[in-house]
């Protein structure tokens, strides 16, 4: 997967980026990654929003996503907490998270991300989760041949340096809360052990 102007390369993050990108609605004006890392999905973004926000605690990846940040109008990119950032409420038609999510209180997490979804927006989350049931076991023991032979293939590699921390929630506790906090969510468990998180804000 080629970035202009940044370095090539592919993981199973990016490989949600598609899907994400397809997700964003028609004339988004204002769009927000949260974890945005090196800035790669957040320079992708600005094909289908006008501005766009990245915001990351790490400042060595920071760093790079303002390095390759620059030039880019409408991409502005923010070192800070995402809980406690001083952001605009609400003041995004598009949100997204890529493996971000776990590195913060989940709940809290996706109650800023809904408040800071304007009405009518979209919300993508992307994640990692544990298996905490046979079912989730079966299902990460079955899909390994095919991540394994995806990852050498794709030759996955990349960003140096991205934070990494083990998730603490199953993917049944993900579930069951995103349900709970955003309503009429769509959840899926994709086959490179990641799930994700779909909701629209109602419009009234």
């Amino acid at each position: 997967m080629l970035e202009v102007g940044s370095e090539s390369y592919w993981n199973t993050n990016v490989a949600r980026h598609p899907g994400i990108l397809r997700a964003v609605p028609m004339g988004c004006g204002d769009a927000l990654d949260v974890g945005c890392g090196d800035g790669l999905l957040a320079r992708k973004l600005l094909s289908r929003a006008n501005r766009v926000t990245g915001i990351d605690s790490s400042p060595e990846m920071i760093a790079r996503a303002r390095e390759h940040a620059a030039g880019r109008p409408g991409l502005t990119i923010m070192e800070g907490d995402f809980l406690t950032a001083d952001l605009p409420t609400p003041g995004f038609d598009f949100i997204c998270s890529v493996s971000a999510i776990h590195h913060m209180d989940f709940e809290a997490a996706l109650t800023r991300m809904r408040g800071l979804l304007r009405p009518g927006g979209t919300l993508v989350v992307v994640g990692l989760a544990r298996e905490a049931s046979p079912a989730e076991w079966a299902a990460t023991i079955a899909a390994a041949p095919a991540v394994r032979i995806t990852k050498v293939l794709r030759r996955a590699h990349g960003p140096d340096g991205m934070p990494v921390a083990d998730p603490q929630m199953s993917y049944g506790q993900v579930r069951d809360a995103a349900r709970r906090l955003l309503p009429g969510t769509r959840y899926r468990r994709h086959l490179l052990r990641r799930y994700s998180l779909t909701w629209h804000k109602p419009a009234h």
